[in-house]
């Protein structure tokens, strides 16, 4: 389906979140792509009903936890051993057990900043995008499904149909440039 410029969205707007797994389900089954589905709550198994995938956040915590533990340890032995060693009551250079406090003060940080960068590059949330707001309501009572006629085959007046089979309360078109 040819559109003009911009972005043409169908909007299938839900009252109850029980509805909406059902009605999530339903329209994947008629073979219609979601684009997305804004609630103003989590909604328990919405994630599974729209085949999402299980988040690969974990790894990339895992990544920047063995990053800051390599750099607070190589750190820690450079400055104290190699660098700059001195005798501090007959003691070793690089005592291990001191460097504890350290490494995991620096491991923790650079996860945490690590996986906070990783999901603003995934999620595309820049500082300077406008986001795309499809309905207020989706803030307050209501559950938003969008559907992006580019992406699917179907024609708006069956995708509008099939919206209100599956529960939709109201069903609105909304426009981005």
């Amino acid at each position: 389906m040819a559109m003009d410029s911009g972005k043409h969205y169908v909007l299938g707007i839900f009252e109850d979140e029980d509805v909406l797994i059902q009605a999530v389900k339903s329209v994947r089954g008629a073979g219609v792509k979601i684009h997305e589905v804004f609630s103003p709550f989590p909604v328990h198994g919405l994630d599974e009903a729209l085949g999402y995938k299980r988040s690969r956040l974990p790894i990339a915590a895992f990544m920047f936890g063995a990053l800051g533990t390599t750099l607070a340890l190589t750190m820690q032995f450079w400055m104290l051993g190699v660098d700059w060693p001195m005798i501090i009551g007959g003691k070793n250079f690089t005592p291990l057990p001191t460097f504890i406090p350290v490494t995991f003060e620096l491991t923790v940080l650079l996860s945490a900043l690590g996986m906070v960068g990783v999901f603003m590059i995934v999620s595309n949330l820049k500082p300077y995008a406008t986001p795309k707001i499809f309905d207020k309501r989706s803030t307050d009572d209501k559950h938003v499904m969008a559907i992006d006629l580019a992406q699917n085959k179907m024609d708006k007046g069956k995708i509008d149909e099939i919206l209100k089979s599956s529960g939709a309360s109201e069903v609105n078109q909304k426009e981005f440039e």
